[in-house]
């Protein structure tokens, strides 16, 4: 072996560490979403209506517990916000469930869903960790008519949720 390729491999296995160690992290693949009824964003990721970068991550809308914006308070997702996007709308029942799709499982304190201001469900999961998919039942009481549902994932272990709109006409 020569000598300059020596110096070469033994610069280059130096330097690999420090340089993997400064490279940024990657962004977390993010966490999950309504598929059923359809939220906002799956009808995004299905190409149901037109929407910006949303249609290739519906399980990223993550902002801080407390929000009550569809898109989490993340410019990149404003779509979500847009009430005249066109969003099609579920026919529901009083009772309806709501079918979520985890793409990255974390520990979970609850579940909410709100129309307008009013929480209309809570779930308390404890800390523990949910399956793949998680199904909720939700008795909408005496709303009717047609409505925006704010469906909310509070995780356990940091300040952090994942938010979900559905636009629904409670029968």
């Amino acid at each position: 072996m020569h000598k300059k390729t020596r110096l070469a491999l033994v610069l280059s296995a130096a330097v690999a560490p420090i340089i993997a160690v400064t490279l940024p992290a990657p962004a977390a693949s993010a966490h999950g979403w309504i598929n059923s009824p359809a939220s906002r964003q799956d009808q995004c990721k299905t190409g149901v209506v037109s929407c910006g970068e949303i249609k290739w991550e519906p399980q990223s809308v993550e902002g801080p517990k407390g929000l009550k914006s569809c898109n989490g308070g993340l410019a990149r997702f404003s779509d979500l916000n847009d009430d005249n996007k066109g969003w099609r709308r579920s026919n529901v029942g009083v009772n309806q469930t709501f079918n979520w799709t985890l793409t990255a499982r974390h520990r979970t304190t609850t579940w909410q869903y709100f129309v307008g201001n009013t929480k209309v469900a809570e779930f308390n999961d404890g800390g523990a960790t949910p399956g793949a998919t998680v199904s909720h039942n939700v008795n909408f009481g005496s709303i009717r008519g047609n409505q925006k549902v704010l469906a909310v994932w509070n995780i356990a272990d940091t300040p952090m949720a994942f938010y979900s709109c559905i636009d629904v006409n409670i029968r």
